[in-house]
């Protein structure tokens, strides 16, 4: 397996593989579409955003709108700037680590509503997909690596909900991945086939290449082959306010509706750092940035390397033809042609509505839009964007048997979406370390739109660095470590760089 005439492979330019005289590409990100413009960058949007179903859902809850003290502090042992899962998360292990150290988190607009909040409810393991444009860009050992770290993050989660009992809407069960064409199913067979013969682990995989046996398995029409293991689905808004709820009984203290506007170095007090926000300023020694998608506006030297982008979920209620028992029992991975995905979360553990995430031909359409239009680079106040609904609607009735058919009364179908920021890596894996000649400013960040499968393992391992353990001891790749090395190497990456991978 190689990468198609790359210029600096070891810096992840790959973002999907293909075949020899094979038309198509298997999960290109963003389609393989000419990069953004990398200097795009911004602080969340204040007003007019829109919200997600997650959010709608807890309107009444008092954490929304938290501060744990009327007045900001005026110095803190620590401050974490971001209230997601990640942010969240850090502030945990760090009072786990250090009970007696001050940890103030700071939230520009509600608690958690940032991309956690929007997501499309999914914590799914990649456990084959991407290995090839991994391994293309980083070496057999890493990509193995990245498999094994979300098949740990997977299960830390899991093992967090079920222990402390969490009410998160939390489902277990078999995800699917379904090819939708012969040259793509050609190509996923290609990937876990050389996956497995390098060690990768496959075992818990169900694999069907009978396209008849695949589209029975997956109730998709047009299934070629499918791919099962175990993968979860969940409310990550609740999950996330449980944590929260007990970091702040334990003394954190939490300032929401707080902008961060800027990290300085205080040369005159006692505390090294002074995070500057529009309500006043903290002086602190240690500073977390868990801002993912707006890491570059507060800190200068990641633009180009942690960049915005909307995204859209597609919320669905279906009709009564897919209603109790017949309703949709496993949660996708649909595999397009031309290197997009669906992802379909079928809360099937709750509501049984279906959430529509993914990159699908409308997404790419948005994202030309966005290009043309950067201020919207941090726009999530989009919703009910006809380009992505209309992408969502004719694959479900060209795919769901009878769907097209189905008699659809008022409050059935097509219901809503709205927009959620995603901060894409420049080398496509997230950065987890100190920021580089910043000694104290700690980041996790540019999860790519796959955090839910890397920050149960990311956040604590960033703890253990904070805390002065080696990176062995995170057990997290050596290719997500923040180092000055992959800093400026990424700064000076040639962005036209060739994007696909031939196997």
């Amino acid at each position: 397996m190689k990468e198609a005439d790359s210029r600096s492979p070891q810096i992840g330019s790959v973002t999907g593989v293909t075949l020899p005289a094979v038309p198509a590409i298997l999960n290109a990100d963003d389609y393989a579409s000419a990069p953004p413009d990398h200097q795009r960058t911004g602080f969340p949007k204040q007003g007019g955003q829109s919200l997600s179903y997650w959010l709608q859902q807890v309107r009444s809850d008092t954490l929304l709108d938290h501060r744990t003290t009327n007045e900001l502090p005026l110095e803190a042992d620590v401050v974490v700037i971001g209230s997601g899962i990640t942010g969240t998360l850090v502030a945990k292990h760090h009072l786990e680590t250090w009970p007696n150290k001050t940890v103030v988190v700071v939230e520009a607009r509600e608690f958690c509503s940032g991309a956690t909040g929007r997501n499309a409810g999914h914590c799914k393991p990649d456990q084959w997909r991407h290995f090839a444009k991994f391994e293309a860009a980083y070496g057999e050992e890493q990509a193995i690596k990245i498999m094994n770290n979300e098949a740990a993050t997977w299960r830390a989660l899991v093992s967090y909900v079920k222990e402390n009992n969490v009410d998160c809407d939390l489902w277990v069960g078999d995800t699917l991945d379904v090819p939708l064409n012969d040259d793509v199913a050609k190509i996923a067979r290609e990937v876990f086939e050389r996956y497995k013969d390098l060690g990768g682990k496959v075992d818990h995989i169900s694999v069907t290449h009978d396209p008849a046996d695949a589209a029975r398995i997956s109730r998709i029409k047009n299934a070629r082959a499918c791919y099962a293991w175990h993968a979860s689905t969940l409310q990550p808004w609740k999950l996330t306010a449980h944590v929260m709820r007990d970091n702040i009984a334990k003394g954190v203290n939490l300032q929401t509706y707080t902008v961060a506007k800027s990290v300085i170095e205080n040369t005159t007090g006692v505390h090294k750092w002074t995070v500057n926000t529009d309500r006043g300023s903290i002086a602190c020694d240690t500073v977390v940035h868990a801002t993912n998608a707006y890491s570059a506006a507060l800190e200068p030297s990641l633009k180009g390397i942690i960049t915005p982008k909307p995204h859209m979920c597609n919320k669905v209620v279906p009709p009564r033809s897919y209603s109790g028992s017949n309703a949709i029992k496993n949660s996708y991975g649909v595999l397009l042609p031309n290197g997009g995905i669906f992802s379909i979360n079928p809360r099937c553990s709750a509501d049984g509505i279906l959430m529509f995430g993914g990159s699908n031909p409308g997404q790419q359409q948005l994202d030309e839009w966005v290009e043309r239009h950067p201020e919207n680079c941090i726009n999530d106040g989009l919703s009910r964007v006809d380009i992505v609904t209309e992408q969502v609607r004719r694959f479900i009735e060209e795919n769901f048997e009878g769907w097209e058919d189905a008699e659809f009364g008022p409050g059935e179908g097509f219901d809503y979406s709205w927009s959620g920021i995603i901060g894409l890596s420049a080398d496509g894996v997230p950065f987890v370390g100190e920021l580089p000649g910043k000694p104290g400013q700690w980041i996790c960040a540019g999860h790519h739109g796959h955090g839910m499968a890397r920050t149960f393992t990311a956040a604590p391992g960033l703890v253990k660095l904070m805390h002065g353990q080696p990176w062995a001891a995170t057990g997290l790749p050596e290719v997500y470590q923040m180092t000055p090395e992959r800093l400026q190497r990424l700064q000076k990456a040639n962005q036209e760089m060739v994007k696909i991978a031939t196997v």
